[in-house]
């Protein structure tokens, strides 16, 4: 079959490719192409790849013709297309065979189509040959603009780096075939950033072509453009931004503001405070403006120190200033970095300086005494106003104010306007051998200027104590005692304080004939008494007083004599004084023992006493109303609660108090003299239980008259109970004062004591009425 394919125009240059004839039997042969390409044939169709321009406008391309070689033009052949893009991208026009695109191609989305194609006769409708497949290849044309690949760009260089350092390298990409002719070949170029930067043309490798200063500009903005077709005409191209920054070096040193700073300072200020702050600029930034400061000559009076977080210089003063004694300074300050590079001390090699002009302000100042403190001596026992010593303190101050001195709290020294101290008491080292005083000074023109001083004075001693016993000795001599025999040995104490060492001199006194005892001085501070003959008597001589005579070795030497108490005692075969001494002993602790038993049973006789009276006491509580505690178990209720007086006729439920049924009538409530006047007579009426009641009357009358707790005042009891079916009528006096007015009283003298008084008023009462 044939198969003629004629091309478009691609590159404005016509490619015509010539048909190509298959041979019937199944060899493959070459043909030559008359350009020089070689296609291989096989039997029926050829094996061929067509090419289109991608981007083509045309809304219907003609891509080439597919022809059979047994179509002889009678139409009676029709031609398909199948595969991936038939009749939609790719349509063949079935009665010639043409190809024809419909829609754009774009060779980035697709550069390779492969289709089939099927020759059928139409009046049979078979297949006139198999399927043969064919390629349609879309071409490349320079479509696509270059496009930078990681924007945006942003690199970091230090300042001052030399030429040719290394920026950044820029990148971009097209989309063009590579292998397509110059289309995606690129071609980078500066288009701002010239004279620092340059670019490398084929790489895109930012370089510095001059050294930079960041103080001066401390970013810069490069403009990159990139080209394909390696820049011919007609290419398309693209721009990038790249910010570089450029990072700081200690290239320049710390300066001073100010080449003159002037500070002031109090005289009063104290050491380490601050005074005043200088301050130095760097250009650079960071650890590389990080600054120290420094005095220069080493001055004793005032030193700097650097506030890390601002970077001043803190003048801060070393030792305290005296404007009496100087009122200006003068010194220099100089400054530097930290921390400097060996490549950059070229930049450091001289240190900027200041100079600081301080002033010292002058205050009021207090007195100050000549020493900081005046130790004192003097002998114990001096007379009132000795001399102790003398203080001194002056004014500071160019007025030089006159001071006035006193002592604070002390009974024993003064101190005049002079400042000379003197005794006001007595003085006794065995007191008090040290004084802690305290003097203040205060300026005459300025009272609240003050200081005090310590004035320490030691008092001196004299020998003005005799010597005495260290102790108390209970020295004992047995009564068969042998002469030579020690009985005790004795010390002695001085409360004076000696130079040397205190040594003591003991000796029996002279004017004391005791022959009985003697005493040898031990020569260290103690001696032992001893017997000078045989035999003791108790009942004869109990007691012996020997005086012994005890000199110290002062200057003047003082004596003093001092008694020994010496007893007899009964030491029985064993010669021993411990029987002695304990007899004394046990008699001491059995009289302490006495003692505590007496206090013992005092204590026990006042428990029992108040316990005696809390038990009367309570006995009279009990048997004050004995009727409380009985149980009567005949018509007898009580009643706790108490009637509302005179006119209250219903106080009490008289039904609760009848054993029967029959109820009398209530009469009109009496007064209180007819209800007295007619108790007796009615309680003694006929009645059912008229001998209960009389009965229990008496019992109470003759209780209470015989009761010697009961109140001492007169007592009434009224019982409104007249028992069942009396025939008398009612006890209760609330009727009483329909009776007569003229009623009897004498009765009540039969009552008892307790009456009588009853009886005298009503009984006279009545009878002066009559």
């Amino acid at each position: 079959m044939n198969c003629c394919l004629l091309l478009p125009f691609t590159l404005g240059i016509p490619l015509l490719l010539p048909c190509l004839i298959a041979t019937e039997n199944s060899k493959t042969e070459e043909v030559k192409h008359p350009a020089g390409s070689h296609l291989r044939v096989r039997r029926g169709w050829m094996w061929n790849q067509f090419f289109v321009p991608e981007e083509m406008n045309k809304t219907r391309h003609h891509i080439g013709q597919l022809r059979s070689d047994l179509d002889n033009g009678n139409n009676s052949f029709q031609y398909k297309l199948l595969g991936a893009g038939a009749g939609s991208i790719f349509v063949i026009d079935e009665r010639t065979g043409d190809i024809y695109a419909v829609q754009k191609l774009d060779r980035e989305e697709r550069s390779l189509y492969t289709l089939r194609a099927q020759v059928i006769d139409i009046t049979t409708g078979r297949a006139m040959e198999p399927e043969s497949e064919f390629v349609i290849r879309v071409s490349d044309i320079n479509d696509n603009e270059p496009k930078f690949l990681d924007e945006p760009y942003e690199a970091i260089v230090p300042e001052m780096s030399p030429e040719g350092t290394f920026v950044i390298q820029v990148t971009a990409s097209d989309a063009d075939d590579p292998s397509s002719g110059n289309n995606a070949r690129l071609l980078y170029s500066l288009r701002q950033g010239q004279p620092y930067f340059s670019i490398e043309p084929t790489t895109g490798v930012i370089r510095i072509s001059s050294k930079m200063d960041r103080e001066l500009q401390d970013e810069y903005w490069v403009i990159i453009q990139a080209k394909d077709m390696i820049g011919l005409p007609g290419a398309l191209s693209a721009t990038t931004s790249v910010l570089i920054k450029l990072s700081d070096v200690n290239d320049n040193k710390p300066i001073f503001k100010d080449s003159l700073y002037r500070l002031t300072v109090s005289e009063s200020a104290s050491v380490g405070m601050s005074i005043g702050k200088i301050m130095a600029y760097d250009n650079d930034i960071g650890e590389n403006a990080e600054m120290d400061y420094s005095i220069e000559d080493d001055s004793e009076t005032f030193d700097v120190i650097t506030n890390n977080e601002t970077q001043e210089g803190i003048i801060i003063l070393k030792k305290k200033v005296d404007f009496e004694h100087q009122n200006h300074y003068r010194i220099r300050a100089k400054v530097k970095n930290r921390r400097v590079d060996e490549q950059l001390r070229k930049y450091h090699t001289e240190a900027s300086t200041t100079f600081i002009k301080i002033q010292v302000e002058d205050v009021d100042e207090p007195p100050v005494f000549l020493l900081p403190y005046y130790i004192f001596e003097i002998f114990e026992g001096s007379p009132y106003g000795s001399f102790v010593g003398t203080v001194s303190a002056t004014d500071p101050d160019q007025k030089k104010s006159p001071i006035r001195y006193s002592i604070t709290r002390s009974k024993v020294f003064s101190i005049d306007d002079n400042g000379t101290v003197f005794t006001t008491n007595p003085l006794d080292r065995e007191i008090s051998a040290w004084y802690n005083l305290s003097v203040t000074a205060t300026e005459k023109y300025s009272i609240e200027q003050i200081s005090a001083v310590p004035v320490y004075v030691q008092v001196l001693n004299i020998n003005d104590h005799a010597p005495e016993f260290s102790e108390y000795y209970e020295t004992y001599v047995c009564e068969n005692a042998v002469s030579g025999q020690v009985i005790q040995t004795i010390s002695a104490v001085d409360r004076d304080e000696s130079i040397e060492d205190h040594h003591f001199y003991f000796n029996v006194s002279v004017v004391e004939n005791n022959s009985s005892f003697t005493i040898i001085d031990n020569q260290d501070n103690t001696a032992v008494i001893l017997t000078n003959r045989t035999g003791f008597s108790l009942q004869e001589e109990p007691v012996f007083y020997v005086s012994i005579l005890i000199a110290d070795n002062g200057i003047p030497s003082l004596t003093s004599t001092n008694t020994l108490t010496i007893h007899v005692c009964a030491c029985g075969d064993t010669g021993s004084t411990q029987t002695c001494s304990n007899k004394d002993l046990m008699l001491s602790m059995g009289f302490k023992t006495e003692v505590i038993i007496a206090i013992l049973i005092c204590i026990m006789i006042i428990c029992g006493f108040i316990f005696l009276n809390l038990g009367l006491k309570q006995r009279r509580k009990q048997t004050l109303f004995p009727e409380k505690g009985e149980d009567f178990r005949e018509n007898i209720f009580r009643y706790d609660d108490e009637g509302g007086g005179e006119e209250d006729t219903e106080a009490f439920d008289i039904v609760e108090l009848q054993g029967g049924t029959v109820m009398r009538e209530r009469k009109t409530r009496r007064t209180t003299r007819v209800e007295i006047r007619s108790l007796y007579r009615q309680s003694l009426q006929v009645g059912p239980d008229s001998a209960v009641f009389r009965k229990f009357i008496l019992e109470k009358l003759e209780e209470a008259n015989t009761d010697p707790c009961a109140p001492p005042f007169d007592s009434l009891q009224t019982y409104a109970f007249e028992g069942t079916g009396s025939l008398a009528g009612s006890l209760s006096s609330l009727g009483s004062a329909v009776f007569d007015q003229d009623e009897n009283y004498d009765y009540l003298n039969e009552l008892g004591p307790r009456f009588k008084r009853l009886a005298c008023m009503f009984g006279s009462a009545m009878q002066s009425n009559n």
